[in-house]
């Protein structure tokens, strides 16, 4: 028997070479990214102050901060800001040099790796199907064993697209602050959330110092090439030792630059909003009135789906969708994942409408 391809969800060069396709002809449901593209203002401002990379950055990034700290409602000083978000979980999790860490799952492989590299003991709680995939916080702090230093969390998390409301995680981090246990969390996707203020944890790392939130542009600034992430926590001498670790002018000058204007353009932030939140809405109802498959509510710009016909694998629609120029995520790399899973981002209302048609044309209905 021929052996299935297997592919991760940026392997688009593979997959496009693999099936004889353009890469460029390929609708990448899988990459999670906003379909808009970068804003028209920051391209037009790109180009036309491109001289700055004659200059540093200021080492500091002194009006940076103050641009985060305006779009996110905290003082500069709480900030740091990296080559994405990537640098500053690597940065976090080898400054907190965790002995033990509970990373909740399924979820981003890189914390796992981050982890593995520094050595320390790692062990999981995954969330449960049965849940939707929807966090018992009770449940969860009786399975932080004796001695974990440090909790990794994704939320909205990826894959499930499940989130954790703000109440919920006030009432971790406490638990956690009292257990001398330092919190990491991961919101990548929480701009996409229909309420971001149900969601984001930033306003609690004024309360907790054993928190740090941790962003980047990458997904709803549709800017995974730029590099730019920012951290945020009221933990002066953690901040302190981030810091005097990374590496001077981590983040180059476009990147600063860029991300001013991306975090100040609200006609952006708007148009994404209003295109994602409703189309969101749209599939997940559909989804949920499909034959063959279960839906579970999304909170960030992705959609998890279990497929449930007899028969039909995650790599059978992976490998439908990718023939019609689309690609999903076969979910099955998610090894916690128990059954068939498939992951799919928000796209334009027709790409999404060809995606839903393919979907019903393979589950017969």
């Amino acid at each position: 028997m021929e052996k299935k391809p297997e592919f991760h969800g940026s392997d688009l060069e593979k997959i496009a070479e693999y099936y004889q396709i353009s890469p460029d002809e390929i609708v990448k449901f899988g990459a999670n990214v906003n379909p808009l593209g970068i804003s028209e203002t920051v391209r037009e401002q790109l180009a036309s102050n491109l001289d700055i990379i004659s200059t540093y950055p200021d080492r500091n990034y002194t009006s940076l901060k103050k641009t985060i700290g305006a779009y996110c409602g905290v003082s500069p000083s709480c900030i740091a800001v990296g080559n994405g978000s990537t640098e500053l979980i690597s940065l976090l999790i080898g400054q907190r040099k965790a002995k033990k860490a509970l990373v909740l799952g399924p979820t981003y492989s890189e914390y796992k790796r981050e982890l593995q590299l520094n050595g320390g003991e790692i062990y999981e709680y995954n969330l449960k199907e049965c849940e939707n995939f929807l966090l018992d916080t009770e449940d969860f702090l009786r399975s932080v064993e004796p001695g974990t230093d440090l909790i990794i969390l994704c939320n909205p998390n990826n894959p499930t697209s499940s989130a954790i409301r703000r109440g919920e995680l006030g009432l971790l981090l406490a638990e956690a602050k009292k257990r001398d246990i330092f919190v990491m969390i991961d919101e990548t996707y929480v701009e996409f959330a229909p309420d971001i203020s149900e969601i984001t944890a930033v306003p609690l790392t004024e309360k907790y110092d054993n928190l740090m939130v941790i962003r980047g542009v990458s997904k709803f600034f549709a800017a995974p090439g730029l590099r730019f992430g920012y951290g945020i926590t009221s933990n002066g001498a953690f901040l302190q030792a981030l810091l005097t670790h990374q590496n001077p002018w981590s983040l180059n000058s476009i990147g600063a630059f860029a991300g001013e204007l991306m975090l100040q353009d609200r006609e952006y932030i708007k148009k994404t909003r209003n295109l994602i939140c409703p189309e969101r809405d749209r599939l997940y109802h559909l989804l949920q009135d499909m034959p063959g498959v279960k839906v579970y509510k999304p909170y960030g710009n992705f959609i998890l789906v279990r497929l449930l016909k007899a028969g039909i694998t995650s790599f059978d629609l992976f490998e439908a969708a990718i023939k019609e120029k689309m690609m999903i995520r076969d979910c099955s790399s998610f090894k916690t994942l128990d059954g068939e899973y498939i992951r799919f981002c928000i796209m334009l209302p027709e790409d999404n409408d060809r995606l839903m048609r393919c979907l019903a044309a393979q589950l017969g209905t």
